[in-house]
């Protein structure tokens, strides 16, 4: 199965719930009435794509029956076409500092996919050619650290880590040490759950930050926000106040599968302008790839590749 073919897989319930209730909406009449265009937009708010995006979608829609009436008019590919265009406002490739190894932080709440995710980010550089080395920095659960030495085995990657409830920061420091003496192209540092309320955790990411700072000046050059896709409009708060507390360079988005909310992809970018820059599709480690804006928004309505 191609990744398009996952990545509809994995939005199935928000497509499903999409396709249905748009389907109902266009087919009832022939006309673009008040009430198909408010529905039009429940349906569309319904999938969490948020306020600016649908009212964008609908100025389409309206735009576009003006101009073309019923025949030839489709709402599923204008709908994808506005997906695509806001979606690709932002560069989605991850950075790559050109001197020593560009270190990449991932944060986030609790249960989001941290540490799976920065598993499959140093499989996916090796798979390009690069070389990892993966920070164990969540010290504070001993299961993490068992979990990303488990991982980094399977994958054949370092894994840098200290004893459990080991000052996070210093593990950090350590890990850019290694990575230096590697050569590596990349260090991926995973960092504790933490709620985005619980001021003295967020500062102590702070800490971590400036300890990688002061080691490797510049770094990290990517601050990753790991959301689960189907946490809905509380992702856009997480988002929020973690971009408080460290500059947010780009999301990664896990957990689509299980929501029917997967329009959140799109309202957290419209809203905040970080982009997504990997989705997650599934268990296996090729099943994180880079975001792309066409393929997601093709998905998203149904749209043929």
């Amino acid at each position: 199965m191609g990744f398009f073919d996952k990545l509809k897989s994995a939005i199935t319930r928000t497509t499903s719930a999409l396709s249905h209730e748009i389907q109902r909406i266009v087919t009832r009449s022939p006309r673009l009435t008040g009430n198909s265009i408010e529905e039009l937009e429940a349906a569309l708010l319904g999938a969490d794509l948020g306020l600016p995006m649908t009212r964008q979608i609908i100025a389409a829609v309206k735009l576009g029956f003006e101009s073309q009436g019923r025949s030839g008019f489709d709402v599923f590919e204008i709908a994808a076409r506005e997906v695509e265009k806001s979606l690709s406002t932002a560069p989605t490739e991850l950075i790559r500092h050109p001197h020593g190894p560009t270190v990449v932080s991932l944060v986030g709440v609790n249960g989001t996919g941290k540490t799976t995710t920065a598993a499959k980010l140093a499989h996916l550089i090796q798979e390009q050619g690069g070389t990892a080395v993966l920070a164990a920095c969540d010290t504070f659960r001993a299961a993490a650290i068992e979990q990303l030495k488990l991982w980094g085995e399977r994958l054949h990657v370092p894994v840098i880590a200290g004893a459990s409830h080991s000052d996070p920061a210093s593990v950090a420091h350590d890990a850019i040490t290694a990575a230096l003496a590697r050569n590596a192209t990349h260090l991926f540092i995973d960092t504790a759950g933490r709620l985005h309320t619980k001021q003295n955790l967020m500062q102590e990411l702070g800490k971590v930050h400036r300890v990688i700072a002061k080691k490797l000046p510049g770094a990290p050059h990517e601050v990753l926000l790991v959301l689960d896709g189907s946490s809905g409009q509380n992702a856009i708060n997480q988002a929020r106040e973690f971009h408080k507390i460290t500059r947010l360079t780009g999301l990664v988005i896990t957990k689509l599968d299980g929501t029917s909310k997967g329009g959140v992809v799109v309202s957290i970018q419209r809203e905040l302008g970080i982009p997504v820059k990997f989705i997650g599709v599934g268990e296996k480690p090729d099943d994180l790839q880079p975001f792309n804006a066409r393929d997601f928004a093709n998905a998203l309505f149904e749209v043929k590749s």
